[in-house]
């Protein structure tokens, strides 16, 4: 029984160690290799704790390679946006000007049942009053009323233009605006090649954001 409640504090300190080394993310927004991590880590636990008579570097090993496997994928993410993009996935727009988007539900799996559900914890009465809802990454769904609309063309939300230097394509297309266009708009602002900028966003008031890999602007 002592092996057993000394084994049981060294796996929650040991945990807790590695829980603080792979970085501040929010519950809400765990990636999914976060959560496998996570699934894993605690099997481990259990298993250090129920099997006293093995060695407990046998379960303190694997804990240290997983969280080596999630520093290094969270290095790559930093670095990679396709990688980003593919580990955690991408915004989806369910509802675009009042319009469901059906097929995007569909490929995302997410059926009206869980459509209404997150209205409903929003306190939305009404799909109505709904001008935009962006299922995130992490699985909840930002919802934009359309009184909080904006004066200009781009979505109640903010969005990417640029992202890690690169032009965000997709963004551009949902708001009808083009390459062409945000060369012209960022020239204006004294940028002549958009992988001068890390991160450019605009907000439902046409408020331009603008961060440099050098400096920090805002407009």
């Amino acid at each position: 029984m002592i092996i057993v409640i000394a084994r049981t504090f060294a796996t929650y300190f040991a945990i807790l160690i590695i829980f603080r080394l792979m970085g501040k993310r929010e519950i809400g927004e765990l990636s999914i290799l976060d959560l496998v991590v996570f699934i894993m880590l605690a099997e481990i636990g259990v298993f250090s704790i129920e099997s006293p008579q093995d060695e407990f570097i046998h379960a303190i090993i694997p804990m240290i390679v997983l969280l080596f496997i999630q520093r290094a994928t969270a290095w790559l993410s930093l670095k990679s946006q396709m990688f980003r993009v593919l580990l955690d996935g991408k915004p989806s727009v369910i509802i675009r000007e009042g319009k469901i988007n059906e097929n995007e539900m569909r490929k995302q799996r997410y059926n009206f049942d869980d459509l209404m559900q997150q209205l409903r914890e929003n306190g939305t009465r009404s799909i109505a009053d709904v001008d935009f809802a962006v299922l995130e990454p992490s699985g909840k769904l930002s919802i934009y009323d359309k009184s909080e609309k904006g004066s200009n063309d781009f979505s109640g939300f903010i969005m990417p233009l640029i992202a890690d230097g690169k032009i965000q394509y997709e963004n551009l297309k949902q708001n009808d605006k083009d390459e062409e266009w945000l060369r012209k708009e960022i020239r204006k602002r004294g940028y002549e090649h958009p992988e001068q900028i890390s991160f450019l966003s605009v907000d439902q008031k046409d408020k331009w954001y603008i961060d440099t890999y050098e400096s920090e602007t805002k407009d």
